[in-house]
């Protein structure tokens, strides 16, 4: 509540001029009436709110009711933005009563992707991102921590991974990830971590080389070895008296990656070790594994993404893993599989075709690294598109906006995300009824977001 105070008490621009002498509604207290104080948070927790201003039984007070600390928190978001603190009567004034708002999230899943990998991001501003995320109704920060460039994170079990950060002052320590995700939870909002295998993995072998498949190839991962398991292994659980991913990220998703490889890995994936005959201790050992021969790109790829997916199920996670391996070997991935879509409008509709569940993120809409795409072609995507069955629908999660990070830092993140992710943060949780009118319609309601950001100092 003293978050939310302050966060009033800050907001002095009216969206219109309000005739206060007298005023038509005086309330003296919020009245909150809390079915559960549960405070656990997973998909699918319950973000409904009734809100009524004035109370009905009060007319001195507005009345909040929701089921969870979490749906409390939706409507506390709400209730803050329709007010606002007149300097000259120094009084907190309510737009356009009186209210009665039941509301909702369309979908369970509505995310937005960082990446600190490409550059890294202070944690003062990933809070901020996370309380910007709050005031849009947004639920999961898909975090993806590691890739290529850098590999900022500490892992105990295998402490030189970080050596591929870009210096020890760009780094985060667990403690730090489980202070954000604490920061987060306290918002509504979980994170997702994201390690990304076997691909976008450069980074890892500055600290143990023996993760590339040479010295001259230095991705993706090399799946010969068993040691590149035991990394994997330990990265998702230690087995000792020691800080985890698994305790520092308890979100029941875990993203494992797995994109951007069959293309480009006859040439890259073992730099072409287990596509021959050889004799070398890995290859052998490769065989023994797999008891075949002559393995294809994709068979080493779908060998590699099926074990780190038992990895991460062993330590109670779902999986969830880019496109790519539902294209390359859906019917062989483990009916929990979470598939993300990140190219092409055709693959969410094959993936819950399939019986698999899916997150929209496709780039042409929602990636907002491309700067020529509008907020208006932000509004206009549809989760749904091509999906008419009531069944095949359910399976779509939600969607997520994607801020891959080779253009932003912390100088200039916000500027970028917003307010182009507030038209999908809209799709995502309003009724289809209210979005599927148009961006035309929405206009005003992104003005005045954007100058809640701003007065929220975003």
């Amino acid at each position: 509540m003293d978050r939310y105070t302050a966060l009033i008490s800050g907001q002095r621009t009216l969206v219109q001029d309000l005739v206060i002498n007298p005023p038509k509604f005086v309330l003296d207290k919020l009245r909150i009436d809390l079915f559960s104080y549960n405070q656990s948070l997973h998909i699918g927790t319950d973000e409904s709110y009734h809100l009524q201003i004035p109370d009905p039984l009060d007319p001195k007070s507005a009345f909040l009711q929701a089921n969870t600390v979490y749906g409390a928190l939706r409507g506390l978001e709400t209730f803050s933005q329709i007010c606002r603190y007149n300097v000259e009567a120094k009084t907190i004034f309510l737009e356009n009563c009186p209210w009665d708002i039941f509301d909702e999230p369309r979908f369970l899943y509505r995310g937005l992707l960082i990446d600190t990998a490409r550059h890294y991001l202070p944690l003062n501003t990933i809070k901020t991102i996370i309380d910007s995320m709050a005031y849009a109704k947004l639920n999961v920060l898909h975090w993806h921590i590691s890739d290529d460039e850098s590999f900022p994170l500490e892992i105990p079990s295998f402490p030189k991974l970080w050596n591929g950060s870009y210096s020890n002052k760009q780094r985060y320590s667990l403690d730090h990830a489980k202070d954000l995700v604490k920061y987060a939870e306290l918002r509504g909002i979980s994170i997702m971590a994201e390690i990304d295998v076997p691909g976008h993995a450069r980074s890892w072998g500055v600290g143990y080389p023996q993760l590339w498949p040479s010295q001259n190839c230095r991705t993706p991962l090399d799946v010969s070895k068993e040691f590149t398991f035991e990394v994997i292994d330990g990265i998702f659980f230690v087995h000792a008296n020691l800080l985890d991913l698994r305790k520092a990220f308890p979100f029941e998703l875990l993203h494992i990656g797995g994109d951007e490889i069959v293309g480009k890995a006859q040439s890259l994936f073992l730099n072409g070790l287990i596509f021959s005959k050889s004799n070398s201790i890995e290859t052998r050992y490769f065989y023994d594994r797999l008891g075949k021969h002559n393995l294809t790109a994709t068979q080493a790829y779908k060998f590699f993404v099926l074990e780190v997916q038992k990895l991460a199920m062993k330590h109670g996670y779902v999986p969830v893993s880019w496109q790519e391996a539902f294209q390359n070997f859906g019917s062989s991935l483990p009916k929990n599989t979470i598939i993300q879509n990140w190219l092409g409008s055709a693959i969410a509709p094959s993936v819950v075709k399939s019986g698999l569940k899916c997150i929209i993120s496709e780039q042409a809409s929602w990636y907002l690294d491309h700067f020529e795409v509008t907020w208006e072609q932000f509004y206009n995507k549809e989760p749904y598109d091509s999906i008419t069955d009531g069944r095949e629908q359910q399976l779509i999660l939600g969607g997520e906006v994607c801020m891959w990070g080779e253009k932003v830092d912390g100088s200039n993140i916000h500027q970028i995300i917003w307010p182009r992710a507030a038209a999908a943060a809209e799709k995502f949780w309003s009724p289809f009824s209210v979005t599927n009118l148009g961006p035309h319609k929405a206009g005003d309601r992104m003005e005045t977001f954007r100058r809640l950001l701003n007065e929220r100092g975003i």
